[in-house]
């Protein structure tokens, strides 16, 4: 019996035991998609409540997880999604629909990183994405002029930006290189390369720019000076189709105030001694070269529209805009045509962008501007012959009559075209093949006619009439190959990718002039009816020139995303590039990137703990990047024409070696470290990112000198040289009130740089340990004013320390040994450090309110820390300026400290007396819109907009608009000739109609 209850009993515990197993081994499947498009959600977390258990959905949105019948309930949590929990019953297979947290998602964007795209929060390197509706509204002739003061650390400059011909300076964390280009790589819609002035700011859907260094060392060779990363918009199932369109009108601003006709007389004519002529005339040269105010109009029309699996979106756009000088304008086509296919069982992706504008322009004279500021205002704009011939004064030439007479434009012709097709192999494994070309061609055409009054009243009989073209294509090919897998387990959240790169890059030019045609009617049409190049009188053989090179770039890549429980992320990248620019024992190299995050608000320890703490993440990345931003062949041994030789009544072309080989010749190297901390407080009241960098570019490119013999030229390029940028870089985002009808919300950027050039010397050559820039032109010898040197940073002014001026309205300066003496008596050896035209740091404030249907935006943007050398001072600004020249007023004002200088004697002669603070704030946009949202089924919105640029500047500064004044570059803060041109009011009007 005692057997039998045995067994009985072991029976019992079997059958226990089993239907637990059995319990803890009921399988849940499902499919996690978003409540909003029905889209799967892949890495979405799964926990059984109570238990330590759970899982990630894949790829495709699908899970499978095992639970027991204590364990009742799952919760789903993803980034941007509310958090759910769901009740299990009985049934096996789920389907959860996540709804998209609308709060979070005010803040949270997807961002590109190159070669694909990641949330925000998973983002480990710095990258800063703007998007479309946080551009200024400005009528800019680059699309990032709308970007100017919107990305710490990143400096857009337009020393013209009421020229619409104008392209505005960009620079990324400070100065990078002496000789190669400071400008980022553009890459537009996944395509490196691309014409960044062939967008229409319209089409914009986002920006991403890449500072970090491990996020840009994806792109090897071209990521030293950043990434900027355009995507322009696409199709969607919802069609519609939108008008936009505006007008502007431009009005000059803090033009330089001179001397009129009649102050002329009195300060300068009636001098003693006398400093003018009065030729009996009245003209203000500044409103003769001057269209003033100027008009501009653009208009978009886009349309697009298409199902889940093929959508399109088309745009056109037209613009036509003067500039405020006579001879500025610019008229442009563009279109944008994106196609998307994707099969009916999500096998395959076809896509299509096509992108072609067509530009005619007239190029504006800046040096009119400075002859309307020098010129006597007693002389007259026209006479009765005609235009009044100028032979005095700083430039001895009429500008209204160089306006009008003298025509120069350019027809240019742009077109970005890209295809590419995407297989998915596997649920989580895809592959994708992209094949693009990039084109530009420039036609440049000149013509100064015969009735010039400078040829006229000089008698000439040759080299009367001249006219030119000019033809410049340039043309980029691109392949490139992709391979991507994507896995999920549990917490464990893995991305890779590997590829290929290849680029053909070619550049042709053509050109043609001659002088002395029979009629000006044919201008530039008919250069073989010109008699001096090539014609009857034979002269010279500068009649044509060509030229054609062309470079290789190809690379293969690879990076890993992996993160644990979207907490621990870790990215680490490889490219090996080689490029035919390259000499011959450095065509290779490797440029590898790390970068770490933390997600230390998702550990227990903080989460749910510190209720106004929504996010904090830790960042960290080292990369190395370089830049091969220089001319082609420059490691070959070329050879070139040395002139021409008689031998035996026969004329031979003479060559010989015109630059040396360098098989060494090879990239800058960027070694970047960027640390950083992102952050969303009180419900996402205040939200931003600070980042610590530290960059490091070495093997600067440069000409050193070499010994004669064995070299055939005295100068080779060669990589020499080191300079380091460090700084801090603040973003932040406030939303300070927030309610249901009104919001107000607050933008903030700063940077803090400091530049150092370390050295101009390596292990193997030792170069001067300085070099100096910044030249300012005649009339006079002031010489270079800037020097580049060891230890010290970028556009440090070198040039003789004032010490006042004397009884007799002389310059006084310091000499070496300390005593002063009038600037005359000093030399170059007297020269010293006295400042630095570097902005020390830079920073925007953008205030958005938002009333009902009323939105308005304040934006303000400033430059701080720094020097400007103030050239219409030193020119025009004192009483000594030269004889029959126009001054500016300040120059007989005694509360003026350049009216002291009233001796020639020291004319011409650069001094820090010159120097002032060119620190500034301004009103840089004021844009007032209101959006009214219709139900009717022939329109589904309009918005009507007025937006000012450039409202007010508030300086110090007495030269003008010191934003004019550039701060990029190996020698901020100088103009660096004479040529300017003034700053404008810009008023702008727009629309927007959706249909």
């Amino acid at each position: 019996m005692l057997r039998n209850f045995l067994r009985l009993f072991i029976c019992l515990i079997l059958i226990t035991f089993g239907n637990s197993t059995f319990a803890q081994n009921r399988a849940i499947s499902g499919k996690v998609i978003d409540s909003t498009t029905n889209d799967p959600l892949p890495g979405v977390t799964i926990r059984v409540v109570g238990s330590k258990a759970g899982t990630t959905t894949d790829a495709s949105g699908s899970f499978v997880l095992s639970v027991n019948e204590a364990n009742l309930s799952l919760t789903f949590t993803s980034i941007n999604y509310l958090t759910k929990t769901v009740q299990l019953s009985n049934q096996n297979t789920l389907l959860v629909k996540l709804a998209p947290n609308v709060q979070e998602l005010k803040g949270v964007e997807v961002v590109s990183v190159g070669y694909g795209t990641l949330n925000r929060k998973e983002v480990s390197s710095a990258i800063t994405h703007v998007s479309a509706n946080e551009l200024k509204a400005v009528a800019g002739n680059n699309p990032l002029m709308s970007l100017q003061g919107k990305v710490a650390g990143l400096t857009i400059t337009n020393t013209a930006t009421a020229d619409p011909n104008s392209s505005p300076s960009i620079q990324l964390r400070g100065v990078s290189s002496r000789s190669a280009g400071l400008g980022p790589l553009y890459v537009i819609n996944g395509v490196p390369g691309g014409n960044i002035d062939n967008i229409n700011q319209n089409d914009i859907e986002s920006i991403d720019v890449l500072k970090g260094g491990a996020a840009s060392a994806i792109y090897g060779t071209r990521g030293s000076n950043g990434v900027i990363i355009v995507t322009t918009k696409k199709g969607t199932g919802d069609s519609k189709m939108i008008y936009t369109g505006y007008a502007s009108m431009d009005r000059l601003t803090m033009a330089p105030r001179v001397l009129t006709p009649d102050e002329f007389r009195q300060y300068r004519v009636k001098a003693n001694p006398t400093q003018g002529i009065d030729y009996g005339a009245n003209t203000d040269w500044i409103k003769s070269v001057t269209r003033n105010p100027t008009y501009g109009q653009k208009h978009t029309l886009q349309v697009s529209g298409g199902t889940a699996n093929d959508n399109y979106f088309a745009s056109a756009d037209y613009r036509n805009a003067n500039g405020i000088d006579l001879r500025a304008w610019k008229k442009e086509y563009g279109a944008r045509l994106n196609l998307n296919h994707i099969s009916k069982n999500d096998v395959y992706t076809v896509s299509l962008n096509v992108a072609p504008r067509y530009m005619k322009t007239s190029n504006s004279d800046q040096g009119n501007f400075n002859n309307a500021i020098t010129l006597n205002p007693t002389q007259p704009v026209y006479d009765s012959s005609g235009y009044h011939y100028l032979n005095t004064g700083f430039f001895a030439n009429n500008p209204v009559e160089n306006a009008k007479k003298i025509k120069s434009q350019a027809e240019i012709r742009e077109l970005d075209m890209s295809g590419s097709v995407r297989v998915n192999l596997l649920k989580n494994l895809y592959t994708t093949a992209t094949i693009s070309t990039i084109k530009s061609s420039y036609k440049n055409m000149y013509f100064r006619p015969s009735t010039m009054t400078s040829i006229v009243h000089a008698g000439q009989t040759t080299k009367t009439n001249y006219a030119s073209q000019e033809q410049v294509d340039n043309n980029q090919q691109n392949i490139e190959w992709t391979i991507n897998y994507a896995l999920n387990r549990k917490l464990h959240h893995v991305k890779l990718l590997g590829g290929y790169s290849y680029s053909y890059f070619n550049y042709q030019q053509f050109s043609g002039n001659n002088w002395d045609f029979p009629f000006d009617t044919f201008e530039w049409n008919n250069l073989g009816s010109g008699t001096w190049n090539g014609g009857g009188q034979g002269n010279g053989q500068g009649a044509v020139s060509s030229t054609q090179n062309e470079s290789k770039l190809a690379a293969f890549f690879g990076r890993i995303n992996y993160d644990f429980d979207n907490k621990y992320i870790i990215t680490a990248s490889l490219r090996h590039e080689g490029s035919s620019k390259f000499g011959a024992d450095h065509k290779w190299g490797n440029f590898p990137a790390l970068s770490v995050a933390w997600r230390i608000s998702d550990e227990n320890f903080m989460k749910d703990k510190i209720s106004w703490l929504s996010d904090l993440k830790l960042r960290a990345d080292y990369g190395i990047t370089g830049n091969q931003d220089f001319g082609n062949y420059l490691s070959l041994l070329l050879y070139s024409g040395y002139g021409y030789f008689s031998f035996n009544g026969v004329t031979y072309q003479v060559y010989g070696p015109s630059q040396n080989v360098n098989p060494d010749l090879g990239w800058e190297k960027a070694i970047n470290f960027n640390a950083g901390i992102d952050f969303d407080i009180l419900n996402s009241r205040l939200a931003g990112s600070i980042n610590y960098y530290v960059r490091t570019n070495k093997d600067l490119l440069g000409y050193y000198n070499v010994p004669l013999p064995p070299n055939p030229q005295s100068q080779t390029f060669m990589n020499v040289g080191t300079m380091k940028n460090s700084g801090v870089e603040v973003q932040l985002n406030a939303q300070v009130i927030r309610k249901s009808n009104f919001n107000y919300n607050v933008s903030f950027t700063t940077a803090f740089n400091n530049n150092k050039f370390v050295s101009f010397s390596n292990a193997t050559h030792r170069g001067n340990p300085y070099m100096d820039v910044a030249g300012l032109p005649a009339p006079g010898s002031p010489g270079t004013i800037q020097r580049v040197q060891e230890g010290h940073r970028i556009g440090d002014f070198y040039m003789l320390k004032s010490a006042g001026v004397d009884d007799n309205g002389a310059l006084l300066v310091y000499k070496k040994d300390g005593t002063v003496v009038t600037a005359n008596k000093a030399n170059a050896d007297d020269k010293q450090f006295v400042g630095n035209g570097l902005p020390k740091f830079t920073g925007s404030l953008g205030n958005m309110f938002t009333y009902k249907n009323w939105d308005l935006n304040i934006f303000f943007r400033g430059n701080f820390g720094y020097k400007l050398f103030n050239m219409q001072a030193f020119y025009i600004g004192t009483p000594a300026t030269q004889t029959d020249a126009n001054t500016l007023k300040s120059a007989y004002d005694p509360g003026n400290k350049y009216a002291k200088l009233t001796s020639s004697s020291t004319l011409s002669l650069a001094s820090d007396y010159f120097l002032e603070s060119g620190s500034f704030v301004k009103i840089d946009n004021v844009t007032l819109g209101y959006t009214q949202k219709f139900s009717s089924k022939y329109l589904q919105a309009l918005r009507v907009y007025a937006a000012i640029t450039n409202l007010h500047t508030f300086t110090s500064f007495k030269g003008g608009d010191p934003d004019l004044y550039p701060v990029n570059g190996i020698a901020p803060g100088v103009q660096g000739n004479l040529d300017f041109y003034p700053a404008t009011t810009q008023f702008l009007g727009g629309l927007q109609v959706t249909f």
